[in-house]
């Protein structure tokens, strides 16, 4: 009677048998025969079934993974010392089970995998991995995806490392089966020539590659911030691999000699830094950009033949011609993605040079809006005004190109922190997310609308989503402290602060919040000794940093302190009437206890629309304030209670 269930198949082979039988049948025998005394034995020890025996291998099934690992383990080390060479694959699937012997797709997948194993090593399916990786006692490493035979989707495999296997290296696998990419980081290709003028086309050819592969289903290619970060270091493939979590590096140069122009391409493995294709392009430069399309073409089409050529011109409707043009943008992108208002002036002034010198460059508009999108959200200039002039390029944006989905997710600011209404800005994200689904500033902004509805998982889920294409941007990683900060995960929002201040030391963003949740976690020293290193510059947003000081220290009890900053709130803002400093004044009064004066100005910010009212039902630093009325009725006319 057959019967269907699911079960751990594990195959073991001795590798070379045919060979030793035709060389020593006798020792040869001799091996197989103590092969299976250990199998049975460990198999036995594990709570697992030796289902069928064939010349020198066997097929045998387990209940559990983790039983079916461990016996592989087992099996391995002993056939190691004893000098048995022996081959383990290990799936985990549903099976049928006869009286003849054992059927189905996860018998064939574990045949396959044990097949291109080698003498001494353990190899395990994804499905198997995922079941193990939580436990210390294995070792698992990627070794890539791969297409096996008779098995439809491509599988990843898993090699244990445990101390004393065998760890196969990519020759060894190299023509037993084909590699499926799944993931590839594009890294700077390198001017070698005598121009530095020629910087801006090299750069050039490797922003339209990852253009071109990002197109691809089922593909993930990280994005540029994360890429270029790379940029002038001299790092092995291994080591980016692991900092981007990528399967495969391509990376080449650019060599420019009068009208000719000569690029060289590599893809390499990041498991081992073995390459595994290079290709070198000379051309006639007669418009570098058209150049630039053909070889990234080209290039894409040798990495992924699914590339049409129609994907890829689609994407280049925004060509930029003036290189000073594109300069000033990427200038524009560098302060942008720095996220303190000072700097969002500074790309601001760059976005608005790129376009002096292109006026049809939709990419420098849709920078532009971000930029003033930002800078009305912190306060830093008149909210009204600078939501206008967002909204404004944005639409510009569109009209040059409406496949640039960075203008819909400005809009989408637009409707969230000017209008408030909240459904018309997911429609826009809707709109930028359908363009490019892994538009990392698509899906940080989704990040940030359920923080505007108080949905905190979904909203970690959108920003992890962001990371895994942009895993070394800044802002990226910001958002995401942010949210473990707003969930109460002061830990974890303390280490990613961490991360961006190694990154970039200069980042107060980082440094500003992370004494914030070393204050919400009760480090009182360490937060005010940071907030001390701010009086004397400039803060990450609107609030002064001597006013968040004061909080500190309303906080620790010290309100003498407190009180003294807030003398010198009043004065401040007695000598500066054009400014507003509503939110300071909310946010002293609430750490001094002064909770319907606080409210006061809390009205006042809302009227203004400052975009940090938007998390007044979730940042712990109005927690004191929750549950009273006034404020609650503040919660309702924002549409965020």
């Amino acid at each position: 009677m057959a019967r269907r269930q699911l079960s751990a198949i594990m195959f073991t082979d001795l590798a070379g048998y045919t060979a030793m039988m035709q060389e020593d049948e006798f020792n040869a025998k001799g091996l197989r025969d103590q092969h299976r005394r250990i199998l049975e034995q460990e198999i036995k020890n594990h709570d697992g079934q030796i289902l069928q025996y064939y010349g020198d291998g066997a097929l045998s099934i387990f209940s559990s993974t983790i039983s079916a690992t461990n016996s592989a383990l087992s099996i391995q080390l002993a056939s190691i010392k004893n000098r048995i060479p022996l081959r383990v694959g290990i799936h985990s699937g549903d099976v049928v089970v006869e009286e003849e012997g054992v059927y189905g797709d996860g018998v064939n997948i574990a045949s396959r995998i044990e097949s291109f194993s080698i003498p001494g090593s353990v190899m395990v399916s994804d499905k198997v991995f995922d079941d193990i990786k939580n436990h210390q006692t294995f070792q698992p490493v990627l070794m890539g995806e791969f297409e096996l035979k008779n098995v439809k989707k491509p599988v990843e495999v898993y090699a244990l490392t445990n101390e004393g296997l065998v760890v196969p290296q990519r020759t060894d696998l190299k023509g037993k089966v084909k590699e499926r990419i799944k993931s590839i980081a594009v890294l700077p290709f390198i001017n070698q020539s005598s121009d530095p003028e020629n910087e801006y086309f090299s750069d050039g050819i490797t922003e339209e590659i990852i253009t071109a592969l990002a197109k691809v289903d089922g593909l993930r290619v990280i994005s540029r911030t994360s890429s270029f970060s790379f940029k002038g270091k001299n790092l092995d493939a291994r080591t980016i691999g692991k900092q981007l979590e990528v399967q495969s590096i391509l990376d080449g140069s650019v060599r420019k000699s009068g009208n000719r122009v000569r690029i060289v391409a590599q893809l390499s493995s990041t498991f081992d830094g073995y390459q595994l294709w290079t290709e070198t392009y000379d051309r006639q430069l007669e418009d570098i950009f058209e150049v630039q399309d053909e070889i990234s073409l080209k290039i894409a089409q040798q990495l992924r033949e699914r590339l049409s050529k129609k994907s890829l011109e689609e994407s280049n409707k925004s060509k930029v011609i003036d290189t000073e043009a594109y300069n000033a943008y990427l200038q524009g992108l560098f302060y942008y993605n720095k996220w303190t208002p000072g700097n969002a002036k500074k790309a601001v002034e760059a976005f608005q040079k790129a376009i002096n010198l292109q006026p049809n460059y939709a990419q420098a508009y849709a920078g532009l809006a971000l930029a003033y999108s930002l800078m009305s959200f912190t306060g830093f200039i008149d909210s009204a005004e600078g939501y206008r002039r967002t909204e404004e390029a944005a639409f510009k944006t569109i009209e040059l190109d409406p496949e640039v989905e960075n203008g819909y997710v400005s809009l989408g600011f637009v409707e969230f922190f000017l209008r408030w209404n909240f459904k018309k800005g997911q429609e826009y994200l809707d709109k930028a997310l359908k363009i490019n689904p892994r538009s990392p500033e698509a899906n940080q902004a989704q990040s940030f609308y359920y923080l505007i509805m108080g949905d905190l998982e979904k909203s970690l889920d959108s920003i992890l989503k962001a990371r895994e294409i942009d895993p070394l941007s800044l802002t990226t990683n910001r958002t995401l402290a942010d949210v473990y900060y707003l969930q109460g995960d002061y830990k974890m929002a303390i280490e990613v602060y961490d991360w961006l201040h190694e990154q970039d030391p200069d980042f107060k963003a980082a440094i500003e919040f992370k004494a914030w949740a070393y204050l919400m976690s009760g480090e009182y020293e360490r937060a005010i000794r940071i907030f001390e290193s701010f009086l004397d510059g400039e803060g990450a947003h609107s609030m002064k940093p001597f006013v968040q000081l004061g909080y500190a220290h309303a906080l620790t009890g010290e309100h003498e302190k407190a009180q003294a900053y807030l003398f010198q709130l009043i004065e401040e803002s007695e000598q500066h009437p054009d400014g507003s400093d509503d939110l300071n004044f909310a946010t002293l009064h609430t750490g001094l206890g002064n909770y319907d004066i606080a409210i006061d100005y809390l009205e006042k910010v809302v009227d203004q629309r400052i975009g940090a009212v938007l998390l007044l039902h979730i940042s712990p630093i109005w927690k004191p304030l929750r549950g009273n009325e006034r404020f609650e009725s503040l919660l309702i006319k924002i549409g965020v209670q």
